[in-house]
C-alpha cells in the first residue's frame, strides 16, 4: 500500500472568501496563498452554515472538527461529547501524528483527543495579538485553565502559561503560531505521516500587525466593496454585537477603508508565514507528500451592507476561501460546487484511506476535486441565532428575518448579483421563486432538526407573515 500523504491544516479567523489575490481581488496582497491556488483547486463557494450565536467561530470550529451540523453540537460546540469523534482523534487511531497549534475554541479534553504533540495553544476566543496567553503541549493532556486571563488582577492564583514571558516579548500570534508550525516540520524525525492543524488567530480583530504590512498597503487605493452602505436598510438586532460595536453608525466612509487596510495587511502577514511553513516543508523534502489546504472559520462583513461582522447570513460572512494542494490534486483549477466547512473531514478520511467515523454528519468532495463537473450539494442552508434563515441554490437566494415584531424578505439572484445590493422580492414576477424557496427553507430546517432547536423554536414558532404587511428601505 502507498505511504500515505502529510496533511497540513492552515486555518484563518474572521477570513471572508473574497481576500485571496488569485482568486479575484486585485488590491490584496497575497503572494503565498496565490501560489497555493496556482498549484492546487480552490473552491469559491465554500460555506459554514452561520452560527447559533454571537461568536460564530465557536460553532464553526467544532463542526470542522467533528464533522457534525449546527444543530447536532453540544452548547454552540463549546464542549465536544466523547461520543462525537474528532478530525485529529481519527487521524491518531488511523497511525497519524497529530500536531496542534494555535486557536483551540472547543474545550481542553476535546484538544487533548485530538493531538499527539503540540505547541503554543491558545484556549479562548480573541484577544491582543502581541500579549496572547498560551500553553506548551502537556503529556498529561490537563490543561488547568481554559481562558488564562492574564489581565485579570487575580491572575497569580492560576498556572501561568510557558511562553508568557516570551510573549511579553513582542511576538504577534501569526508569527507564534507559524513558529511553531516551522519547528515541528523541521524536528519531525517519525516514519509515520503527520496531521497538522494551525489555526491562526488573524485576521480577527484587534487589528494588529508588524508596521511593514501597513506600510504595504496605500488607504487611497482602497476600495469600498460595491454593497458598502451608511448602515444596514433595517434592523434585525445585531446592533448591540460587539463586531457591530467597532465603528459608530452611520459608517464613516474613511474609517472603514481604514479598516479595510487593516484586515489586508493582517492577511498579508498571514499569508507571509503560510509561505513560511511552505518553505519548511521544502528544506526538509517533505513537501511533495504533503496535502496542504487553507479556510477560514468565517466570513466578515468589513462594511459590506453597512455591516462590521459575522452576525448574519450575507455572502460576506458565510463563505470562507478554501484551497487543497498537493499530490493527487489538480493544479490551477476551481470549482464552485457547494461546500460545507464540516464536510473536510469525511474528504480528508478519503484521501487519508481512513474509515469515516459514525457520528460525521459532512459529505465528502473528494469526487468534486477531482472532476469539476460533480455536485455534493444542491443548496446552502445558513442561520444567524433566532434572527435569521436563509436558503440559496446555484441562482437565488432567499433570506428571512424575525425580530420582535419585525418581519422581512429577500430575495437576491446571487448568479447575477453576488454582492447581494438588489432585492427582488418586492416584483411580483419573482413570487413564484420566493414560495419555492420558502417551501426549501422549511424543509432545510427539518431536516437540519432547525426546528427543535431553541434558536429554530424561537424563529419559527413565531414567524408567521401577513401579507398585508409593508416594509420600505
Amino acid at each position: 500500500m502507498a505511504k500515505r500523504k502529510n496533511i497540513l491544516f492552515l486555518f484563518a479567523d474572521d477570513m471572508k472568501y473574497s481576500t485571496v489575490s488569485a482568486l479575484g481581488n486585485p488590491e490584496i496582497k497575497t503572494p503565498n496563498l496565490d501560489e497555493l491556488a496556482r498549484n492546487g483547486t480552490s473552491f469559491v463557494n465554500a460555506h459554514i452554515p452561520g452560527g447559533t450565536f454571537a461568536a460564530v467561530c465557536m460553532p464553526s470550529r467544532a463542526m470542522l472538527n467533528t464533522g457534525r451540523s449546527l444543530f447536532h453540537l453540544n452548547h454552540f460546540g463549546e464542549s465536544i461529547p466523547e461520543e462525537h469523534a474528532l478530525l485529529g482523534e481519527t487521524f491518531l487511531r488511523g497511525g497519524y501524528n497529530c500536531f496542534g497549534t494555535g486557536k483551540w475554541h472547543n474545550c481542553t479534553r476535546s484538544y487533548a483527543r485530538s493531538f499527539n504533540s503540540g505547541a503554543e495553544i491558545f484556549f479562548g476566543g480573541m484577544y491582543d495579538h502581541w500579549k496572547v496567553p498560551v500553553y506548551s503541549f502537556d503529556e498529561s493532556k490537563e490543561y488547568p485553565n481554559r481562558f488564562p486571563d492574564v489581565m485579570n488582577p487575580a491572575y497569580d492564583n492560576f498556572v501561568v502559561p510557558r511562553t508568557y514571558d516570551h510573549i511579553n516579548g513582542g511576538t504577534h500570534s501569526t508569527d507564534l503560531f507559524a513558529g511553531a508550525a516551522c519547528d515541528y516540520l523541521r524536528n519531525y524525525d517519525s516514519d509515520k505521516p503527520f496531521y497538522m492543524y494551525v489555526a491562526y488567530m488573524a485576521p480577527h480583530d484587534p487589528r494588529s500587525m508588524p508596521q511593514k504590512f501597513i506600510d504595504m498597503y496605500d488607504l487611497n487605493d482602497i476600495s469600498l466593496p460595491p454593497n458598502f452602505y451608511e448602515e444596514h436598510p433595517f434592523d434585525f438586532g445585531i446592533s448591540d454585537v460587539r463586531d457591530e460595536r467597532l465603528l459608530p453608525v452611520p459608517r464613516d466612509r474613511e474609517a472603514v477603508k481604514r479598516e479595510i487596510r487593516d484586515y489586508y495587511a493582517m492577511i498579508s502577514h498571514l499569508d507571509s508565514t503560510v509561505g513560511d511553513i511552505i518553505e519548511t516543508l521544502k528544506e526538509t523534502g517533505m513537501y511533495d507528500d504533503t496535502i496542504i489546504l487553507f479556510s477560514a472559520d468565517n466570513g466578515l462583513a468589513v462594511g459590506e451592507h453597512g455591516l462590521l461582522g459575522k452576525q448574519n447570513t450575507y455572502e460576506h460572512s458565510i463563505k470562507v476561501p478554501f484551497i487543497i494542494s498537493g499530490p493527487g490534486i489538480p493544479k490551477n483549477e476551481t470549482r464552485d460546487n457547494y461546500i460545507y466547512l464540516f464536510d473536510i473531514f469525511p474528504t480528508l478520511c478519503d484521501y487519508a484511506g481512513l474509515p469515516v467515523p459514525e457520528s460525521v454528519e459532512g459529505i465528502s468532495f473528494k469526487a468534486a476535486i477531482e472532476d469539476k463537473e460533480a455536485r455534493t450539494r444542491e443548496c446552502i442552508y445558513a442561520v444567524f441565532a433566532d434572527k435569521v434563515r436563509s436558503v440559496k441554490d446555484y441562482e437565488y437566494k432567499l433570506i428571512e428575518y424575525k425580530c420582535g415584531d419585525m418581519r422581512r424578505t429577500q430575495l437576491f439572484c446571487i448568479k447575477e448579483d453576488p454582492y447581494e445590493q438588489c432585492d427582488l422580492f418586492w416584483n411580483e414576477e419573482y413570487q413564484p421563486i420566493v414560495a419555492r424557496l420558502r417551501k426549501r427553507l422549511r424543509e432545510e430546517a427539518d431536516k437540519w432538526d432547525d426546528l427543535s432547536s431553541e434558536e429554530g423554536q424561537n424563529f419559527w414558532l413565531e414567524y408567521k407573515r401577513v401579507k398585508e404587511e409593508v416594509w420600505c428601505y
